[in-house]
């Protein structure tokens, strides 16, 4: 199932507290990007998942597969109306990418 706009576009009014947000189309959801970093994206609909680095897993995030077929699972963020959790999210996932 692909990843409509509006959840896309909630999505990212969600992650407002954040600079340096883009996101770019891909196979039917979106990768999201903060700082040039890949952290994460919209994938099988209204599935939010970002990376697994060992400095975001602290949130207690359950893992889950972006795909069909993919062979590495993220974490799915369910608690997407808290902007602030998500601005921690986000910035703990890219720090942990840039070890």
């Amino acid at each position: 199932m692909a990843t409509t706009k509006g959840y896309k576009d909630y999505i990212l009014e969600q992650l407002d507290l954040l600079d340096n947000i883009t996101c770019r189309p891909m196979m039917g959801g979106y990768l999201i990007y903060h700082n040039n970093i890949l952290f994460g994206g919209l994938y099988g609909g209204d599935n939010f998942l970002v990376k697994i680095v060992e400095s975001n897993k602290k949130y207690n995030m359950k893992e889950k597969t972006p795909y069909e077929g993919s062979k590495k699972t993220m974490y799915l963020v369910e608690d997407i109306d808290d902007k602030e959790k998500l601005k921690d999210i986000v910035i703990d996932t890219c720090k942990g990418l840039k070890i």
